[in-house]
């Protein structure tokens, strides 16, 4: 995916074809808020930010990584997705085949509930590292920061509806837990986006 053109990328997500979708799109929200935080990154470099020069450095560099994790989590996202289509695919005409067929779905929608829960805990470092470098980055590209976080709120709502369409059709009990508690902070992180978009405006225009 990560090849592909942006073109290309747009035409599969509208075709009529299991992968990607809403899971894939949560995790490039996420790529692209953890790019736009690097960025932002890169242009507070010089004498003129010298005095915290390590801590952007780190957030430059975090931030580098966490959009590579985040591609990383888009490609996952459409192979888990498509285990997903071919466990619903596979024969139950039997007692022993529809036994299989269950298990089989089991697991690879819990698989494609934890992948959207990864991209909920990137979202987070990233709205983390937007917050952390708003007050001291360069104040010409600081709308940038509010993009970011913007994109990361997207990130995380949508992942946390791919959580939860996963985890309807799951029966086990430490299966569901764990998908549910991956989304327990889900509103935390949607205010704190707001939060950092809210502050990056009224250093805009105060």
């Amino acid at each position: 995916m990560r090849s592909d053109t942006i073109d290309t990328f747009l035409h599969n997500l509208a075709a009529r074809i299991p992968a990607p979708g809403g899971g894939a799109s949560a995790a490039l929200h996420a790529a692209q808020a953890a790019a736009l935080v690097a960025m932002v990154a890169r242009y507070s470099d010089g004498p003129k930010y010298a005095e915290h020069a390590a801590i952007i450095e780190r957030v430059r560099d975090t931030a580098d990584e966490l959009r590579t994790r985040s591609l990383e989590l888009a490609e996952q996202d459409v192979a888990v997705f498509t285990a997903v289509g071919r466990a619903y695919g596979l024969p139950k005409s039997t007692p022993e085949e529809k036994a299989a067929r269950s298990r089989a779905i089991a697991t690879a929608l819990v698989e494609a509930g934890r992948v959207p829960a990864r991209v909920l805990a990137v979202a987070r470092d990233v709205l983390r590292l937007a917050e952390e470098l708003r007050p001291l980055g360069n104040p010409n590209v600081i709308s940038d920061i509010a993009a970011a976080a913007d994109a990361a709120r997207a990130a995380v709502a949508t992942a946390r509806t791919n959580v939860e369409i996963n985890l309807v059709g799951l029966t086990e009990p430490a299966q569901r837990a764990e998908l549910t508690d991956a989304t327990a902070g889900t509103d935390d992180l949607l205010r704190h986006a707001d939060e950092v978009t809210a502050a990056v405006r009224e250093q805009i225009l105060r």
